[in-house]
């Protein structure tokens, strides 16, 4: 008989004779077992109130086999002479791959899978990246290191940098060049600086014994998933818990030539060349954000705002936040949605 868990709790008081019965009970049986004894516990009032919540009684003891709720002094012995408190400690548990399987690596997805890591938990993470309509994909870290946070605070530097040199002047700086910015240049770098960070993460999960798999997920049965890898592999995995922390994806317009002719905020920041003369389709903090960096390192934006600026914001703040975009060259088309996108004869776009 293989020996039992040690995830059995008897939660007591101090001295009381039927604690002191279930006590010897399990230790005769060889049972390796946790006494909480409630009123010698700083928190045992706490305690009590949370074991009455889950179990529906606040007497004690109170017996968990395996975090199965078994009952109190009584339930125990009946349990024991049926059997089934035996059959409750020893039987085996179906097995399982990973204790949890995380389905997303970004910053959420990342410090769970660490923190079971932490407590002894075999953990998995799984992240994939489907890519954009025109191809783009990325490492570990999520929206944020990658297409979100991260490179667009590196950006909105740079135009902030740009603006700074405009300004020296009025503080007795001089130069002699026209002032130009190089989007390829900041593409290298920021996408550089991106990939120390996956490289990070990766060592981060390694260092705590996560699994890191590189594949799409999906659910088959309750404790069972098929991960694909980008070459199509399918291979079954199983956990007792998974957590989901896929995040959300930019949607394009329901308009015609949307996909075929846009970009999203998901493909911006790793651009070859400059997206060069932008219309930015929305208003929302996101589209704001990519509207005054690009304004800012001197590209030519217009804003289509269907109704308001930053809906569910202030809106004294965001007509503040607008009349200043305005004021630094950025145009905005309000009221209005775009109907079709198509491409002209000289290359352009028109909506």
């Amino acid at each position: 008989m293989s020996k039992p868990e040690t995830r059995n709790y008897l939660y007591c008081g101090v001295g009381l004779p039927i604690s002191v019965k279930v006590k010897a009970l399990f230790s005769s049986l060889g049972i390796q077992f946790t006494v909480l004894e409630l009123d010698t516990l700083e928190n045992g009032p706490e305690m009590q109130k949370a074991m009455a919540a889950k179990v529906g009684r606040s007497t004690v003891p109170q017996v968990f086999i395996r975090g199965q709720h078994v009952g109190g002094c009584d339930d125990t012995f009946t349990a024991h002479c049926n059997g089934k408190l035996q059959e409750m400690l020893f039987s085996k548990e179906e097995k399982y791959d990973y204790d949890l399987i995380v389905i997303g690596g970004g910053s959420g997805g990342l410090a769970a899978s660490k923190e079971a890591a932490k407590l002894g938990r075999k953990v998995a993470v799984m992240d994939f990246v489907t890519p954009t309509p025109i191809g783009t994909t990325w490492g570990l870290g999520g929206t944020c290191v990658n297409v979100g946070c991260i490179p667009k605070k590196l950006m909105h530097q740079a135009a902030i940098l740009g603006q700074s040199i405009k300004d020296a002047k009025s503080f007795g700086w001089s130069y002699e060049d026209k002032l130009e910015h190089n989007w390829a240049v900041m593409r290298e770098n920021v996408q550089s600086h991106i990939g120390s960070l996956n490289w990070n993460y990766k060592v981060q999960l390694r260092s705590q014994q996560v699994k890191y798999i590189n594949s799409y997920a999906q659910f088959v049965e309750g404790h069972k998933i098929k991960a694909v890898d980008k070459k199509g592999k399918e291979t079954l995995m199983s956990a007792k818990h998974f957590i989901i922390a896929t995040g959300e994806r930019p949607r394009y317009p329901d308009v015609e030539g949307a996909k075929e002719y846009g970009i999203t905020s998901d493909d911006v920041f790793s651009l070859e060349k400059s997206p060069g003369k932008t219309l930015v389709v929305g208003a929302s903090y996101v589209a704001l954000e990519c509207a005054g960096f690009l304004n800012g390192i001197g590209l030519d934006v217009t804003v289509m705002v269907r109704s308001i600026l930053l809906r569910g914001f202030d809106q004294d703040m965001a007509e503040k936040i607008g009349s200043y975009m305005q004021s630094e060259g950025i145009k905005f088309i309000r009221p209005c949605v775009p109907k079709k996108v198509e491409k002209l004869i000289q290359m352009s776009l028109i909506n």
